[in-house]
């Protein structure tokens, strides 16, 4: 397979870079480029590396194995206590944080086309989170992986042209990917790798992978999926932090992402403007879509249901999620203590995830001669440590902002 028909038969992957590129990573790419300029460009590279161990992982496990993330995890503890336990976790971590982050995709998206239209992002935001649904209802896996693939291809083109109009200096990008840390940077390296290694795109890729493949005789097709489709996230998330990079003095603190699109528009012209507010929506509406399909994909299978799309309970999950982002979005109001849970629910999660997801990957009475190798496991435990340190470090921050210390 040569690489054009490799781009064309991105899938899965293509999914999960749908799911970090969403407002979140918009706003900390774009504050980071502004505050400290080139100098982290390393840490999206690192967090691609990353992303694309632990993904290859969590495909390799839904190919082989035909289960999702979420049945391993209730299957691998005999222990009823242990696997409560594990239900309970996943169920609020994925569930209840997917939800309470579903108002902020749907209202970048929003303000994407708030910034284009000049109409509402209260009154966009639920309009799109009813497309989301329609698009999820309708239970055709291939029209939603295309419609995702077109959508991130989308904001690949935007962003890119961006970064190119905004006229970067290169020198000072390729410095970029010599690690650094410069004072009062850590916050924002931790917020970087946070908004590419997301947990439930582990539970997506594990039960999406099962949707696209037949087995394990397709694992090449796969693993090259997974790779080139990572990767062009990554590379759209290096594009939005060389545009704001490029675009203000170092040290400019963003207040707000959504008016970046704005703030463009005297220094490159109108496109940059047009070009920023249809990345931005694109951003939105494929977080906005997959973050309540990866709930449901973790749900259901902690929990024992069926993990076909259409049906019931799995709808009921996504369709919950959906609608707590509508809901917020409409009304302008952002939950704050639910999201303060969530953060510090995936705080915990990501990390136990992320040993967990090592520990099964070699069960060979699962995965046979597709258990992981030496090197993967040696790769994925240092990449691991860097979770775990990810996880406490949200958990401090969040415990600092609560007033515990």
């Amino acid at each position: 397979m040569n690489f054009i028909e490799r781009l064309k038969s991105i899938g899965p992957g293509a999914m999960v870079a749908a799911a970090f590129i969403g407002p979140g990573t918009v706003t900390t790419a774009s504050v980071t480029g502004a505050r400290f300029g080139y100098a982290l460009v390393w840490t999206i590279a690192f967090s691609i590396i990353a992303t694309i161990v632990l993904q290859e992982m969590s495909a390799r496990l839904g190919l082989v194995s035909r289960e999702g993330l979420g049945e391993a995890l209730r299957g691998q503890f005999d222990n009823p206590v242990l696997s409560g336990v594990s239900i309970v976790l996943v169920v609020s971590a994925i569930g209840i944080g997917t939800a309470a982050y579903e108002t902020g995709n749907i209202l970048g998206g929003a303000a994407g086309l708030e910034g284009l239209t000049g109409i509402s992002a209260n009154l966009w935001g639920p309009a799109m989170g009813l497309v989301a649904g329609a698009l999820l209802w309708s239970g055709k896996y291939k029209l939603i992986e295309k419609a995702l693939v077109g959508l991130v291809s989308i904001m690949a083109v935007s962003f890119l042209i961006d970064a190119i109009l905004i006229g970067p200096d290169l020198g000072a990008l390729a410095r970029g990917f010599v690690p650094s840390v410069p004072e009062g940077s850590a916050f924002l390296i931790t917020g970087l790798i946070g908004t590419t290694v997301v947990g439930y795109n582990l539970f997506l890729h594990a039960g999406s992978v099962q949707e696209r493949w037949a087995g394990p005789e397709e694992l090449n097709e796969s693993r090259a999926d997974t790779i080139l489709s990572i990767v062009l996230g990554g590379f759209i998330t290096i594009s939005i932090l060389v545009t704001a990079a490029a675009a203000f003095p170092v040290g400019t603190n963003i207040q707000n992402v959504s008016t970046m699109a704005e703030q463009l528009e005297p220094l490159v012209g109108t496109q940059a403007k047009v070009f920023f507010g249809i990345g931005l929506f694109a951003a939105g509406f494929t977080s906005a879509t997959t973050a309540p399909l990866a709930g449901a994909y973790a749900t259901a299978g902690a929990l024992g249901w069926d993990t076909d799309l259409k049906s019931t309970k799995f709808r009921a999950v996504w369709g919950s999620i959906l609608l707590v982002g509508i809901v917020f979005s409409a009304v302008g109001y952002s939950p704050v203590q639910a999201i303060v849970f969530a953060q510090v629910a995936n705080g915990i999660l990501l990390p136990i995830v992320a040993v967990f997801l090592i520990y099964v990957m070699n069960d060979r009475d699962i995965l046979g001669s597709y258990a992981n190798t030496t090197l993967q496991n040696v790769v994925g435990g240092l990449v691991t440590l860097v979770v775990v340190w990810l996880g406490l470090r949200t958990l401090y921050t969040v415990a600092t902002d609560m007033g515990v210390f």
